[in-house]
């Protein structure tokens, strides 16, 4: 039986997930130390040759930066990447997030859709605090064809958004607000019980996941699309 993983003692490096999922194993950077990220990059650069690593500090980077001079950080999403992806999906993801506060979540979002193959679009501080800000761009949000939608405080973005639109929501909670805000669970319950149709909602402040969740929309879009013409 072909092995599916390579056996670094510390790691067993997922050498398959790719073939199986659409993209390949992702390192999450916290918690490990700056010498097992460079070995896990290793193999998986030697399989794919990409790789991204999230939730990495700046000083891990900049020691990775030794040993891989081509990878590219970004401080605000806090994303390592390594190469870029071969593919280009159909349509668009446009990340909106409600305030500058917003920032590191809604860019993990869109780094993380950007380095998967994704056209990204972005709109920030469109909070409904000042919901002019938002209708602005209202032409714009409508043919988008996923919405990451990042909001703290009491969450109420997402549903406005599900609300006159005709395409998937994506809401994450982020841990940004005052007291009440529960470092993120206000958020997270009042996206839960949105009243808005085709919404889902992922983890408090997992931007990644967001972003996962929109790049395997647009690969099953762009996959079904593909299938029509190769049929027509």
């Amino acid at each position: 039986m072909e092995k599916k993983f390579e056996d670094l003692g510390f790691s067993k490096v997922d050498i398959d997930r790719e073939k199986r999922t659409g993209f390949p194993e992702v390192i999450y950077g916290e918690g490990k130390t700056e010498d097992q990220i460079s070995k896990i990059m290793e193999r998986l650069i030697a399989h794919h040759g990409k790789v991204m690593v999230t939730r990495l500090s700046a000083e891990k980077a900049e020691g990775l930066y030794t040993r891989f001079p081509k990878a590219e950080y970004d401080e605000v999403s806090r994303i390592l990447r390594y190469g870029v992806s071969n593919r280009q999906y159909r349509g668009e993801v446009m990340v909106l997030c409600a305030g500058t506060s917003d920032l590191p979540v809604a860019e993990e979002a869109a780094v993380t859709a950007e380095w998967m193959g994704c056209k990204v679009k972005r709109l920030y501080d469109v909070g409904v605090a000042g919901i002019d800000r938002l209708l602005a761009y209202r032409d714009a949000i409508t043919k988008a064809s996923v919405l990451i939608v990042v909001a703290g405080m009491e969450g109420a973005l997402p549903s406005v958004v599900g609300g006159f639109v005709r395409r998937p929501v994506i809401a994450v909670p982020t841990s940004v607000g005052y007291g009440a805000h529960l470092e993120g669970l206000t958020p997270l319950l009042g996206m839960l019980t949105s009243c808005a149709s085709g919404m889902s909602v992922v983890n408090i402040d997992n931007g990644f996941g967001a972003a996962y969740q929109a790049s395997l929309i647009l690969q099953l879009a762009t996959e079904g699309v593909d299938n029509e013409l190769s049929l027509s």
